[in-house]
């Protein structure tokens, strides 16, 4: 079973379509991501498929369920399966990094003591951070954020990670050592990870599989050396300044 479908997706505001009739099937496990320029509808493709934003029209499938059509109540517990990573990590500045992680952990469950310490222990080390519980956001670098960042998506065990941007604004190796988590995460917990980017080394380093958004339709989606040897001529000249600085798979 497929992990996310989408079927003739349409998202509209006023005098403007957004998204126009996306067809996307990620299935389970796979890293896929969505690139573009901005403005080509990636971000809110995102929203949608985290149930931020309602649909004008079309299905979103998590699983069996089509999440467009759920009350307020029940997309809360669909979104209990979801992770996500936010593109500047989002973390509370009032609360520590321990805090950070735990806070879904608190809301929706109820766990001992011994029960979140374990868990913060455990996410921390994934990401490399053991030991940096008692941190606040700002004493973290830019990069140690998103890996905290991370920790508390994974915190409630997801089944998805949404990850928004994850090397905006970091330094060339920052960038690589998120990358390799990306991909570590999924080899270890067999997530299934959707990534909206649009640097394009990640992409092709992480993904098994790319969809290219272009004025709200998909304009390819494939394997990166699909991408990569695509004709079209958006796809051919949204990879040309960068073309040399990634390898397809």
């Amino acid at each position: 079973m497929s992990a996310i479908t989408v079927r003739n997706l349409v998202y509209e505001v006023p005098e403007k379509r957004i998204l126009d009739n996306i067809n996307l099937t990620v299935e389970s496990g796979q890293i896929v991501s969505i690139m573009g320029q901005s403005g080509s509808g990636k971000t809110t493709l995102l929203k949608l498929l985290t149930g931020l934003l309602r649909p004008t029209s079309g299905e979103i499938l998590i699983g069996e369920t089509d999440i467009a059509s759920l009350t307020e109540r029940q997309l809360d517990e669909i979104r209990l399966r979801l992770g996500l990573v936010f593109q500047y990590a989002a973390l509370f500045d009032s609360l520590s990094v321990y805090d950070n992680i735990i806070f879904g952990v608190v809301r929706h469950t109820k766990r001992t003591r011994a029960e979140l310490d374990a868990i913060v222990s455990e996410r921390l080390a994934e990401v490399g951070l053991s030991g940096s519980e008692t941190l606040f956001p700002s004493q973290l670098s830019g990069g140690m954020q998103k890996r905290v960042g991370l920790a508390r998506a994974l915190a409630m065990q997801p089944s998805i990670v949404f990850y928004d941007e994850p090397t905006s604004g970091l330094d060339p190796i920052t960038g690589h050592t998120i990358d390799e988590l990306i991909m570590a995460t999924r080899e270890r917990t067999k997530v299934t990870s959707v990534v909206v980017s649009h640097h394009l080394p990640s992409i092709f380093k992480i993904s098994d599989r790319i969809a290219m958004l272009d004025k709200g339709r998909i304009v390819i989606d494939g394997t990166p050396a699909e991408v990569n040897a695509s004709q079209e001529p958006v796809v051919q000249a949204f990879l040309a300044p960068e073309r040399g600085s990634f390898e397809a798979k």
